[in-house]
């Protein structure tokens, strides 16, 4: 299953790789395919100071947890993206979140799924892609872990 995943999901595995996401992310072994778009990692440079200080650890620290996250994640370059498919994406993003537009566009690229914590995004996405909410995607990847385990 390929899942994109929004920048404040990677935040939030940053600032506590022990929690529900960090524990999606690093241990969905081959059920899901995690992927971003190559902007993310300018918008988690941009806001590194704020990671750092949000969570109260040394640099390396937080480079150590952003080199394991980026070890889960395929980064797409946007530039693969057809510019219809960047033109529908506008259209949808306008109205609920214009700076979400690289992740629904990609999401939409990949016929995917769009993994986000912005409960206003899984809601106004939600007639024209696939999206997922983190307790969705936990209970899924549990679920379907069962159902493996009872072959």
């Amino acid at each position: 299953m390929k899942i994109v995943v929004d920048t404040n999901i990677v935040f939030s595995a940053l600032l506590n790789s022990n929690s529900t996401i960090g524990d999606v992310i690093f241990n969905s072994h081959d059920l899901l395919e995690f992927y971003s778009c190559s902007l993310m990692k300018d918008e988690i440079e941009n806001h590194w100071e704020k990671l750092l200080k949000i969570s109260k650890i040394s640099n390396l620290q937080l480079e150590t947890a952003y080199q394991l996250v980026n070890t889960k994640l395929k980064y797409i370059d946007e530039a693969l993206i057809p510019v219809e498919i960047w033109e529908e994406s506008e259209i949808i993003t306008n109205q609920i979140d214009p700076k979400d537009i690289e992740f629904v566009a990609l999401t939409k690229y990949l016929d995917g799924t769009l993994w986000t914590g912005d409960k206003l995004l899984l809601v106004g996405l939600k007639d024209f892609i696939r999206t997922i909410s983190t307790a969705d995607l936990n209970r899924f990847r549990m679920e379907t872990f069962d159902d493996i385990q009872k072959l």
